[in-house]
């Protein structure tokens, strides 16, 4: 069920002050302004969990919002945001970049860094908020991504917006044992729709991208089994342990860290699937390749932002 925060029941004196307190309460620590001769703003956040990601609309007046380093040194709070506009125009500043968004655009934010969003009139957004150490493992030097816009007319940027819009029309439809898939394809999504901004714009050698995909592929079949390892990966590949380690050279994680997130990842789903319930948190970690529970719940919170616990919990 959608949760729903507006002014429209408070009075206009209250108005800034209450606006501000919903959007802490619905990202992270900020600061709102609004600009001359209002000096209050009108508005609504319509917010939705789906397992670890939480979608929301917003719809306001004008006015600018920060995330200043006292804010961030009060609250540190780790997460990306993707502002997706489908009304008026949204402005996001980071990391000395400017993103202007018009509607069907798109742009990523960090919250552990200082930023700026700014809206000279009144306008309707998505906002997507991932945790951060979930799209740090998908992605390379994600300082170099903030604040650049994602045109929502083509590509991947365009498939973005259009999942977007269609799940948030749908979510209150969708069976609780697909969320945790539905989250995960979001997510590739998004990660897809970043990529075409490029790096150093070089493509990825034919031959080590092969042997990459190979190697996932032989860890996919094989991630259950507690026994997997490096080592063992590249014995049933016929290969060596350093082969192994070129093929992910450049990448965001070492392959053990790549088969953490995959079993965190099965793990998330399971907490999601109803059908599941009556099995312990340790019997599914366990059942994911995991053999120390305490290990497994830090890795899980770091990557998720909530223990697997709150997860399930939510999932209610």
């Amino acid at each position: 069920m959608s949760r729903v925060l507006s002014t429209a029941d408070v009075e206009e004196s209250d108005r800034l002050a209450y606006w501000t307190d919903a959007v802490c309460d619905a990202y992270v620590q900020l600061d709102c302004a609004a600009p001359a001769p209002a000096r209050d703003v009108v508005g609504e956040i319509r917010i939705d969990t789906l397992a670890t990601l939480e979608l929301s609309r917003v719809t306001a007046t004008a006015q600018r919002v920060r995330r200043t380093p006292s804010l961030i040194a009060r609250a540190a709070e780790d997460y990306f945001l993707v502002s997706i506009q489908t009304q008026g125009v949204g402005v996001v500043r980071q990391d000395d970049r400017e993103a202007v968004l018009h509607p069907g655009d798109f742009a990523l934010y960090d919250s552990t860094r200082p930023y700026e969003l700014e809206f000279t009139d009144k306008f309707q957004q998505y906002v997507l908020m991932l945790p951060g150490p979930t799209l740090r493992s998908e992605l390379r030097n994600t300082r170099g991504l903030t604040a650049r816009p994602v045109r929502g007319s083509r590509g991947a940027g365009h498939l973005t917006i259009e999942m977007i819009r269609t799940l948030a029309t749908t979510l209150g439809e969708l069976e609780p044992t697909s969320a945790a898939a539905v989250a995960q394809s979001v997510e590739h999504i998004v990660v897809a729709g970043l990529s075409t901004l490029g790096g150093d714009g070089r493509a990825p050698e034919p031959e080590l991208a092969a042997r990459r995909e190979e190697v996932k592929a032989c860890a996919r079949a094989r991630l259950r089994d507690p026994g997997l390892t490096v080592s063992t990966l590249a014995a049933a590949l016929h290969t060596s342990v350093s082969t192994l380690h070129r093929a992910f050279a450049g990448e965001p994680y070492t392959i053990s860290e790549w088969i953490w997130a995959q079993r965190l990842d099965g793990v998330r789903g399971d907490l999601c699937n109803p059908a599941l319930r009556q099995r312990t948190l340790t019997e599914l970690a366990f059942s994911w390749g995991f053999v120390d529970a305490s290990h497994f719940s830090r890795a899980f919170r770091a990557r998720f932002g909530c223990s697997p616990r709150e997860l399930r919990a939510a999932q209610s």
